[in-house]
């Protein structure tokens, strides 16, 4: 059988819980005599035109197609909330895929970055398909239900007036971001429906707005037209539920995992026994770690050290954060990363795994080596974790950012050698990835449960040729000491291009600050994808300002690596141009 595994991120440049499960499964699928490719999503690092987002590479026998992603106008979207869920591009590139392996399944183990038009796309072709949830992408644009100062999120609004809310907030839209948090949520729904209505009525980020809007509706009703759900924990199946997702659907299923490596014999202690607790996880605020060391920080015990592993490099601001807290404490240790291979050796060498998110956190795989391990957990009382985790059982529950709680629970059991036994003892071994995947294999057996609704109107997609496409211009542009309104491209009178998204270039506006000319955005980056074959000498830019003034000049005045000043306050510059059509001579 021929599996197609999705996955937003994946190995050898990422694994955490979400990539460890995407590449366990795969591994057993051919051990068993399966083929298995995935499709992966990639943070793309520089702005990149839409004929380079796609490589494909092999890792331990697994054909590996990746699209690199970045938040940007792609393909025909301009609208870059819709390009979050919906993109056009990646289903484009999906049909490819689907043409050229011809899958039996598709398993979808994240959307994002890739989006779930790639459902459309397997309902076109008629293919099986499943998702396992890892976090809650499908109903919350940050994955997190997760609001600032580690408040809980309910869920999107009915018109998902608090997730524009949220989302203007965390990205800071110009011209709305610093009113909105005092807009009622009530009033924003009520903005929302008239964005999605079409009006000629003209408000900042209106288009924005209607796609945020439509977030979950249109990612729910795909949801709801695949063959099955698989869903970790009781929280992850509640949250779907309570968002419109057909119950019918779901099977619960915890995660599985190697444990063939973990040592299963449960753990002694003593008096004077120094124990080792840790964090293993990603260093991102939502994940907690400062709620750890600010609890572990002020612990006055010689017995107590604390292992944090995690790469120091992906939020360089919240780790030194971290170590101005440590400072010289030598009781804390930054570790790094380590192979997903030496878990198990990991787990041996700590007493105690911590996992202090401040998140729905729906139980990371981490939780599960732990137990494998004997090794006691001390968690926040999220319903996720808590659903392994039983206080006083096999680890201790604190309340989520509760630094006192947490330091409480650690206190306990350096006091206690006795109850960090028990608790080893009572770490009972977790499902192996053996029994995960002959779960799934059972469920890609069974029929449908849900018939197909003919009346449903699903998008069509033609299978993306990255050999013929059109070209691209990518550059930056200054407009009345602002970013453009929009550039458009012109071939003779025919528009082949348009940008009305403009990208940061940190770059650009300090180079202009040392002149003394003041640039009030560093949004003033573009990449200008041709929708048809152009020719050189043809070729017009269109430049609008915030004051709807319009300025015309032809490309061939510009080379990459140029730049010109077109107007008192007006300036282009160009990267990169790329004719894929031999220039035609004027």
């Amino acid at each position: 059988m021929k599996l197609l595994l999705t996955v937003h991120q994946f190995f050898p440049d990422y694994f955490s819980g979400t990539e460890v499960l995407t590449f366990s499964v795969a591994k057993e699928l051919l051990r068993r005599g399966h083929q298995v490719f995935v499709l992966t999503g990639f943070p793309a690092k520089q702005v990149i035109p839409d004929v380079e987002r796609f490589d494909e590479y092999d890792i331990e026998g697994i054909h590996v197609y990746r699209f690199y992603h970045s938040f940007v106008p792609m393909g025909d979207q301009q609208v870059l909330s819709e390009v979050e869920y919906n993109n056009h591009l990646v289903a484009s590139y999906f049909v490819r895929i689907i043409k050229e392996i011809e899958p039996d399944i598709v398993h979808f183990f994240h959307f994002s970055r890739l989006g779930t038009a790639l459902i459309d796309v397997v309902k076109q072709y008629g293919i099986p398909a499943f998702y396992t949830p890892t976090d809650f992408w499908a109903v919350c644009p940050t994955s997190q239900l997760l609001l600032g100062e580690g408040m809980v999120c309910q869920g999107p609004t009915q018109n998902g007036g608090n997730c524009v809310k949220h989302v203007a907030m965390q990205t800071g839209w110009k011209k709305i971001a610093s009113v909105i948090r005092y807009i009622p949520t009530s009033a924003i729904d009520a903005i929302d429906s008239v964005a999605k209505l079409h009006l000629p009525i003209s408000f900042p980020f209106k288009k924005e707005i209607a796609a945020l809007s439509q977030r979950k509706p249109f990612n729910v009703s795909r949801l709801n037209a695949l063959h099955g759900i698989v869903s970790p924990t009781q929280l992850m199946t509640k949250v779907l539920v309570e968002n419109g997702v057909n119950q019918k659907l779901i099977t619960q299923s915890a995660y599985g995992i190697n444990i063939a490596s973990f040592n299963s014999e449960p753990r002694s202690y003593d008096a004077q026994s120094r124990i080792t607790f840790a964090f293993i996880g990603t260093l991102a605020p939502h994940k907690g770690c400062h709620v750890l060391v600010n609890a572990f920080s002020d612990l006055n015990s010689e017995n107590a050290r604390l292992k944090i592993y995690g790469n120091t490099t992906d939020f360089p601001d919240y780790v030194t954060e971290l170590n101005q807290v440590v400072e010289n404490n030598t009781n804390i240790e930054f570790c790094g990363t380590f192979p997903n291979s030496q878990i198990a050796e990991i787990i041996s060498g700590i007493d105690v795994l911590v996992v202090p998110s401040v998140w729905y956190e729906n139980t990371p795989l981490v939780v599960y080596s732990a137990l494998a391990g004997k090794c006691p957990v001390i968690a926040s009382n999220f319903p996720g974790m808590s659903e392994v985790i039983s206080d006083d059982w096999n680890g201790l529950l604190f309340k989520p950012g509760d630094v006192q709680m947490l330091r409480a629970c650690i206190s306990k059991l350096l006091n206690a050698p006795d109850l960090l036994m028990k608790l080893s003892r009572n770490c009972e071994r977790p499902k192996s990835i053996n029994a995960y995947v002959d779960e799934l294999l059972q469920l890609y057996a069974q029929e449908p449960i849900i018939g197909e609704n003919s009346s449903f109107r699903w998008q069509k997609f033609e299978s993306l040729n990255t050999s013929s496409a059109n070209g691209y211009i990518t550059g930056w542009a200054v407009a009345s000491s602002s970013n453009p309104m929009s550039i458009r491209v012109y071939d003779g009178d025919r528009e082949v291009g348009v940008t009305t998204q403009f990208l940061s270039r940190q770059d650009v506006r300090d180079g202009f600050q040392k002149t003394g000319f003041n640039v009030n955005t560093d949004r003033l980056g573009f990449t200008i994808n041709f929708t048809f074959p152009v020719s050189q000498s043809a070729v017009i830019l269109e430049i609008k300002d915030h004051c709807e003034k319009t300025h015309r000049l032809k490309i061939a005045r510009l080379n990459a690596g140029s730049s010109i000043q077109y107007g008192a306050r007006e300036f282009i510059g160009i990267d990169q141009v790329n004719f894929l059509q031999d220039p035609v001579e004027a």
